[in-house]
């Protein structure tokens, strides 16, 4: 394929070529139809003609030469283009890659954080649920409590009411041992007093 600067050159020369030929041939019949001679002018004109025509062979060939050279130029650049599609294609390809494995890493992510949110929720679920029970045992244990100190608090005023009450008993015994030792004493005297009267 030859160069762009070469193609303009052979243009030029080509154009400059059928140029020349239709000025070659404009002067042999303005010579001829100024020499006045009809044979000369009839061979001026066939001249012409064939000059004429071989200026517009030589002008239809740049013509065919110049769209051979832009199809080629269109089939290069389509070629070019159509590179460029492909790689661009490819790097769309690896992007849409490239971000299906982000999507795909970040929806399974997504879903062990769930699994993970869903498993902490029935861990807190079930701590909640024993917290309630523990708090339902500790209320229960408190009133149990509360009731044993009642009780407790009972049971040590009736046994300060038992040692006051077994202190008076022991006071009543002692008083009643005097009393009966006293009684005793009298009785044992009044006893003797007879043997002492009859003596």
């Amino acid at each position: 394929m030859s160069s762009p600067k070469a193609r303009r050159r052979q243009r030029s020369t080509r154009v400059v070529a059928a140029s020349a030929l239709v000025v070659i041939a404009a002067v042999v019949v303005l010579g001829a139809v100024l020499s006045g001679s009809f044979p000369l002018v009839s061979l001026a004109a066939v001249l012409a003609v064939a000059l004429g025509g071989a200026a517009v062979r030589i002008t239809y060939s740049e013509l065919v030469a110049t769209r051979r050279a832009a199809a080629a130029d269109r089939a290069s650049q389509a070629q070019s283009y159509r590179v460029i599609a492909e790689q661009r294609s490819a790097e769309h390809q690896e992007f849409a890659d490239a971000m299906q494995g982000r999507v795909s890493r970040a929806e399974r992510s997504v879903t062990q954080l769930e699994s993970a949110v869903v498993a902490s929720q029935g861990r807190a679920a079930a701590a909640m649920r024993k917290l309630g029970a523990e708090a339902r045992r500790a209320d229960a244990a408190e009133a149990e409590g509360t009731r044993l100190a009642a009780a407790l608090d009972e049971s040590e005023e009736r046994a300060a009411e038992a040692i006051v009450r077994v202190s008076e008993l022991e006071q009543d015994n002692d008083v009643l041992r005097d009393e009966n030792t006293g009684l005793r004493a009298d009785l044992a005297a009044a006893g003797s007093w007879p043997h002492a009267r009859h003596a």
